[in-house]
């Protein structure tokens, strides 16, 4: 657990120093020291702000530093290590950009190290009642769609540019009438002069509000509000939440975190997080963050859902670390309230489905298919039931050729897209 008084950080470096004298650099690049004694700087005044290692792990050694830097040579031993570093809460405060500023300032431009990533923070109990964290999360967005113990089956409105707001307006007809759980913009689609927002939300409600009506079932739909105003963001919210929408989106990454607090502290809705341009802080191995850190950041911000990938996604990250996503999410911050629910997508058909299953052990998560609901042989209403009936089979523990026998939607999905079911 974490004591009251600081914030823990996982770090991974590498540097021509040795570990421990490595580490001793990070920390004093988390403290309050500069390069030489400055007036005022007494032994108290360290000793009570000054950040310390807790642990050092010596990882391997490499000829070859990871990343450019300074004047130091590149061809010469370099060290690696996984190093804990605990930070006075008196140095970082509750707000969230000075949090940053200590732990992934300064710190990451050191020319003694040539390689610094976050792998995880730890933060005591008083930074979640300083920030709103998530209104909805699992439980909240179950109870919205009013679907329990399997995953929320989810679509996206392709093409993801270039529909006009009826054309939208009738594939959104389509899904819902298919029985989707859920629909969302793509994170390309906010407000273009196509495609205004107000237009979209107008035309996509009436008919969800119109297919609730003859069915009993309504779908939430997660309108793409992201805007690099925050009384923008407010609007725009406000534009969905009068026309009865039950969801919004943004894309966190570029509106950034003061705007989707700002966003969190006024939204009666859920908040959907789209994480696009994630691969720029996390791709190279060596710098930026991993998602554990990644997550609770903004889970202190108030998301509702993040986007995890999915198993053999079709972009770069590897099954391991999407498993591991999503049971970042689903882990408590602070209370069981505040998880967030993961958002598996990228490529995904009910080829994946079991493996998800199997390798996760939880209903709780969010299922989007475009191509795969929307590209089915059989039409969208197809797409969705195939998805069904993998669920089945995988909570059955039966493999899908053996369920496909006797459902023919699976059927022509496996035929469609393939038969890799196994991670």
């Amino acid at each position: 657990m974490t004591p009251a008084d600081v914030v823990r950080c996982t770090y991974l470096i590498e540097s021509p120093f040795p570990p421990e004298r490595a580490a001793d650099i990070t920390a004093a690049a988390l403290s309050s020291g500069t390069f030489t004694k400055v007036p005022g700087e007494t032994e108290a005044l360290k000793q009570r702000f000054s950040a310390v290692v807790e642990k050092v792990e010596a990882l391997e050694t490499v000829e070859q530093a990871a990343l450019p830097y300074g004047e130091s040579p590149l061809q010469t031993p370099h060290y690696r290590a996984q190093v804990m570093v605990s930070v006075p809460l008196e140095v970082t405060g509750m707000e969230l950009s000075t949090l940053l500023a200590v732990v992934l300032g300064g710190v990451t431009e050191l020319r003694e190290l040539s390689g610094l990533r976050l792998l995880d923070i730890e933060l005591p109990a008083a930074f979640g009642e300083a920030h709103p964290c998530p209104q909805f999360g699992v439980n909240g967005t179950r109870r919205l769609t009013n679907v329990y113990d399997r995953p929320i089956i989810a679509s996206i409105i392709k093409p993801n540019v270039g529909l006009l707001p009826e054309q939208t307006a009738a594939m959104v007809r389509s899904l819902a009438e298919a029985g989707v759980d859920f629909v969302k913009d793509d994170e390309k689609m906010t407000n273009p002069p196509y495609s205004p927002l107000a237009q979209r939300i107008e035309a996509v409600m009436r008919v969800i509000n119109d297919v609730a009506d003859r069915t009993g079932k309504r779908t939430m739909f997660a309108f793409n509000i992201s805007s690099d105003d925050p009384e923008t963001l407010i609007r725009n919210h406000d534009l969905v939440l009068a026309a009865g929408g039950s969801c919004v989106m943004v894309n966190i990454n570029h509106v950034g975190y003061a705007g989707v607090r700002y966003l969190r502290r006024r939204s009666q809705l859920p908040i959907h997080a789209h994480r696009n341009g994630w691969g720029m802080m996390t791709r190279c191995p060596l710098l930026g963050m991993e998602f554990n850190a990644y997550n609770k950041l903004w889970r202190l911000v108030g998301v509702d859902h993040l986007h995890v990938n999915g198993i053999r996604n079709k972009y770069w990250e590897a099954d391991a670390s999407v498993v591991n996503a999503i049971g970042q999410c689903l882990t408590p911050l602070f209370s069981q309230e505040d998880r967030l629910l993961p958002v598996v997508g990228s490529g995904m058909w009910a080829g994946q489905l079991p493996d998800t299953y199997r390798l996760t052990r939880t209903t709780d998560f969010m299922y989007i298919a475009g191509g795969g609901i929307q590209g089915h042989p059989g039409g969208a209403a197809a797409g969705v039931l195939s998805l069904k009936q993998a669920w089945e089979a995988s909570v059955q523990g039966i493999t899908l050729d053996e369920y496909a026998r006797d459902h023919a939607e699976l059927r022509q999905a496996l035929e469609k897209f393939g038969k890799k079911t196994k991670a």
